[in-house]
């Protein structure tokens, strides 16, 4: 005798429930997304002298090229006809741009080329780190030793949300044409992970080659397959050439020379970034007669520093190329590169197109075939990472697997999910992003 249509349908509802708890009790953990690699468009502000036709047409470039949002385009009167703004009056400028900037904005661009310095009554500061800190003559004082960065080497993306610092970086270029230009080579940088020649040059000049101890090391070390090559060049000896020239691939450049000579025949990569020791490099647009950062970016760099009074040698003031490679590695933008790798900056100024990112990328954690596959090359180099996993209902979070992260290049990692994955929870540890020396949780459940 056959059962009933009310059995028949009670058996059919038990094995629809039998296969469908199996797959509820299947689904994956809960992933977090993993800490970007730099800042973005919507982060940056334009700032604009109010009036300029230079200033407006080089913002209006920009902001087109590069997407930044109408709301982080500033303009405001800039004193102008002087390499130098007094302190009184970078005041009023720096109150009323800050009046006008949205709240989530990170960093800045000025699109100004003079001013270029803060002069307060006993020193003077760069104006893109006056913007960043505010006109403090504990950053400045010529050959004094100035308060450090807390920004510096630092993992943060969002240093005025974390540190209140809002890095600044001047384009630095005088002509619309030149603008353009430097522009283009910023995106073109764009995720290109470019294989160029990163060149360390030690000159016979003692006083301005005092960065040289922080380079022989390096290309050894930072010595990877597909990677950017490293070469450190000892020409202490004064008979030794002491310039670069006759390279087509030139992807950094750091000398000690108060100017650099054949830059003429050098070309420069999309994303190269060069700079010099000396002391006026930064003020534009005559350097005092010493040669001014912008002329890296007239030689196809696409970004530089300098200083704006004398800071005397203390290789604090610098760039440090062993930090700004790693950064710039790692997949930040120059802006972020170059401001981390200077310790004290309050002297400096910073120029070029503050987004290049030649090894931009984003981050990404999977969960494919019973495993957390995490892809990306922001890791902090010799550092540990681990992911975490908490089982569904709370308890102890036990670690799933650790990675020892060396030089900053593409990592693939597979993390296999334990048995009880179902309903748990993941989290995702590594160096703290303002003390990389501790360990912190970079993303996981609110």
């Amino acid at each position: 005798m056959s059962a009933c249509p009310v059995v028949r349908w009670r058996r059919l509802a038990l094995l629809l429930l039998a296969a469908v708890v199996p797959a509820v009790q299947a689904a994956p953990p809960s992933l977090p997304e993993l800490p970007r690699a730099s800042i973005g468009p919507a982060d940056l502000a334009v700032l604009v002298a109010e009036g300029d036709p230079l200033s407006e047409a080089v913002a209006l470039a920009y902001q087109q090229a590069r997407g930044i949002p109408a709301a982080n385009v500033i303009r405001v009167a800039v004193p102008s006809g002087s390499d130098s703004i007094r302190d009184s009056d970078f005041a009023t400028l720096k109150a009323a741009i800050d009046a006008k900037l949205p709240s989530g904005v990170q960093a800045s661009l000025v699109t100004w080329l003079q001013p270029s310095r803060v002069q307060g009554e006993r020193c003077a500061m760069g104006i893109t780190s006056a913007l960043a800190f505010g006109d403090n003559p504990l950053l400045c004082g010529g050959c004094a030793r100035t308060r450090a960065s807390a920004y510096f080497d630092t993992d943060t993306t969002r240093p005025w949300t974390d540190l209140r610092i809002r890095p600044a970086m001047l384009l630095g270029a005088p002509s619309l044409a030149a603008a353009q230009a430097l522009i283009a080579r910023g995106l073109a940088a764009e995720g290109s992970a470019p294989t160029g020649t990163g060149w360390l040059w030690r000159t016979a000049d003692a006083a301005r080659s005092v960065r040289w101890t922080d380079w022989p090391a390096l290309p050894a070390a930072w010595a990877l397959p597909g990677g950017p090559v490293l070469q450190f060049v000892d020409a202490s000896d004064p008979a030794r050439p002491q310039d670069l020239a006759d390279r087509d691939d030139v992807l950094f450049l750091f000398t000690g020379a108060a100017r650099p000579g054949r830059l003429e025949t050098l070309r420069f990569l999309p994303g190269a970034v060069a700079d010099h020791l000396t002391s006026f490099g930064g003020l534009l647009p005559d350097a005092r007669g010493q040669l001014p950062a912008t002329a890296w970016l007239a030689a196809g760099a696409t970004a530089s520093y300098g200083t704006v009074e004398e800071p005397c040698n203390h290789v604090e003031k610098f760039p440090r190329a062993s930090v700004l490679i790693e950064h710039d590695l790692r997949g930040a933008t120059v802006i972020e590169a170059y401001w981390k790798s200077v310790a004290m900056p309050g002297q400096g100024l910073f120029v070029g197109d503050p987004l290049a990112r030649p090894w931009a990328h984003v981050p990404a954690a999977a969960i494919e075939d019973g495993a957390v596959v995490v892809r990306t090359r922001a890791l902090r180099r010799l550092t540990r990472y681990a992911w975490e996993f908490q089982p569904a209902g709370g308890g102890a979070w036990r670690v799933l697997d650790t990675l020892a992260a060396g030089q900053p290049r593409p990592v693939t990692w597979r993390v296999p999910l334990p048995a009880d994955a179902a309903g748990g929870r993941l989290r995702w540890l590594g160096p703290c992003p303002l003390q990389a020396a501790r360990s912190c949780v970079l993303a996981g459940p609110d």
